[in-house]
């Protein structure tokens, strides 16, 4: 029993804490993340597997797998699952891709459901030169962009059954501002 005078300690890391650390240490071997996303809770438990992510972070390929627990109510795929199988991957590329000195992130996201998904349904990204070209010139220009990104979610015989796209946004870090060098009291 602790009194209410008693201290209660905490501990300098927590788990969680000591975890968030260590993910720029591994975040940035596409082999790690790979694996992974592939294990992740949210990404294991729909299904989705993370089957390629390129050394240059230019391309992606994600797939799905139907289980009875990501099936909706009419027995095709989960639209939640569709959408979260696309969820991080055109902001990681951009951001391996963009170089050091910038803040990227999804701002916003819209999906189309084109038709019923059944089976195994894959996703490849591929990000282009072209569109990196194009958001570097935003970034010189203005400091800050946004751009869209669009993925398919095909069948297994080819056909689209879901359309995502991402708006991803960029902009560079600011520095630091200085630090005023006023004495502290008691250090003069």
């Amino acid at each position: 029993m602790s009194s209410p005078d008693s201290v209660k300690l905490k501990p300098k890391a927590s788990i969680l804490n000591s975890f968030r650390l260590m993910i720029p240490k591994v975040a940035g071997n596409p082999r790690v993340v790979k694996h992974g996303m592939s294990l992740w809770p949210p990404f294991w438990g729909a299904g989705i597997e993370v089957k390629e992510i390129s050394a240059d972070w230019r391309s992606a390929t994600v797939i799905m797998r139907q289980r009875p627990w990501n099936m909706n109510y009419v027995g095709t795929h989960f639209g939640g699952s569709l959408f979260s199988m696309t969820d991080p991957f055109w902001m990681m590329m951009v951001l391996h891709n963009i170089g050091e000195g910038h803040i990227v992130w999804d701002k916003s996201a819209e999906i189309s459901f084109l038709k019923p998904g059944h089976g195994t349904l894959r996703c490849n990204f591929r990000l282009d030169e072209a569109k990196l070209s194009d958001l570097r010139n935003l970034l010189t220009a203005q400091g800050k962009a946004t751009m869209w990104f669009e993925v398919e979610i095909i069948d297994a015989t080819g056909d689209a059954v879901a359309r995502v796209r991402k708006e991803v946004y960029v902009r560079t870090k600011n520095p630091a501002p200085p630090k005023p060098n006023a004495a502290k009291p008691g250090y003069q």
